[in-house]
């Protein structure tokens, strides 16, 4: 059987002011009319029903989670203890599945990606998953053919063609590299055999955990240890003693890089990993001068800018240019484009004295 597990937990601070601690940005309605989480669950729901669907996000999210999720039962919303990155979070999903069944399969899923058209992605996913059905030690990531010299995405390097799959070209990856200089980006989009990174993944649940248990076998045993619990009156109590103690890494460093059977399927749709602000520009609308708009706005002689009112008053410029005006529960950002990178700081600069009240 396919389970989907979606990754939703992060700390809201790339879409502050819009994005708190206890909201971040996969709980926001940032376009269309459903939040991101409720568009991930639409997305795979037709290949995918909702008792086989897992999201796994933080204990202050959890609540929200559900609230947003009726569909799904309430205990497939799990809380982690303690952020650990997604190594730790994809063991702990898959130690779940493997328990509901042996052979299950995993789509691993962010829960803040913007994914057009639908029906091409689900291809993708079916196209995964024949992979692994007829070779379940395959771990198989989705790559996104490049269309610019992106420094903001890590990429995947293709290597020796293997098959294809209803039409999708299936790769052995040669290598993972990190987000690269404008110059190595150049030199990737040229080369013709580098994919964005887009951080979704196919494979068995016991294939992974073994990789795991190979790779990092500290990791692995402490999985062990939260599996072998899990469904019993003891679960939760492993599970807030384990959890914390699990090293804190991604799975692509973790395993990824590491494992033989690691297999690339360039996909077409287009997608955007809504990193920060500047990632909504293509996805709302643009008056002639080029500003993103969203809200009560006025702009006179003003260019390139995103200007978004969430407050319900009014943004009123004059003569800026590529700058980012956000107002949102009380607090209003303004930035230049260029500087939004500044911005995890700032959020973190609040922790202390008082201005916590708005984190």
């Amino acid at each position: 059987m396919l389970f989907a597990i979606i990754m939703a937990g992060g700390s809201g601070t790339r879409f502050w002011p819009k994005s708190r601690r206890n909201r971040p940005k996969q709980l926001l309605n940032l376009h269309g009319d459903a939040t991101m989480l409720q568009q991930t669950v639409a997305r795979i729901a037709p290949l995918v029903p909702p008792e086989r669907i897992l999201i796994i996000t933080g204990a202050d999210q959890a609540e929200a989670t559900r609230e947003q999720l009726p569909e799904l039962p309430a205990s497939n919303v799990i809380a982690e203890p303690c952020p650990r990155d997604t190594a730790p979070c994809v063991g702990l999903a898959a130690e779940i599945v493997a328990a509901q069944d042996p052979e299950g399969t995993m789509i691993v899923m962010p829960a803040d990606h913007v994914i057009q058209p639908e029906a091409v992605f689900l291809k993708a996913v079916k196209a995964a998953v024949a992979v692994v059905d007829a070779d379940p030690a395959s771990l198989v990531t989705f790559g996104v053919k490049p269309t610019r010299p992106e420094t903001g995405y890590g990429y995947i390097q293709r290597g020796e063609a293997l098959e294809s799959r209803d039409g999708v070209a299936v790769n052995k990856v040669v290598q993972f590299r990190e987000k690269p200089d404008l110059e190595t980006a150049q030199q990737f989009l040229a080369a013709g055999n580098f994919a964005w990174n887009a951080g979704i993944f196919v494979w068995r649940a016991r294939t992974i955990l073994h990789e795991i248990n190979r790779h990092k076998p500290l990791l692995g045993a402490a999985l062990d240890r939260v599996g072998n619990a899990w469904g019993t009156s003891a679960g939760p109590e492993v599970l807030a003693a384990e959890f914390p103690n699990m090293e804190r890494t991604p799975i692509d460093k973790a395993v990824m890089e590491k494992a033989d059977s690691v297999k690339v399927l360039e996909v077409v749709y287009d997608w955007n990993d809504v990193g920060d602000w500047r990632a909504l520009r293509p996805l709302l609308p643009v008056d002639d001068h080029g500003n993103a708009v969203q809200g009560e706005v006025v702009a006179v002689d003003t260019k390139d800018s995103i200007l978004i009112s969430d407050d319900g008053g009014l943004i009123a410029t004059i003569g800026l240019d590529d700058v980012v005006v956000i107002q949102s529960g009380g607090a209003t950002l303004v930035a230049r484009r260029d500087q939004l990178d500044k911005l995890k700081g700032l959020v973190e600069s609040l922790k202390d004295g008082r201005h916590a009240s708005y984190l």
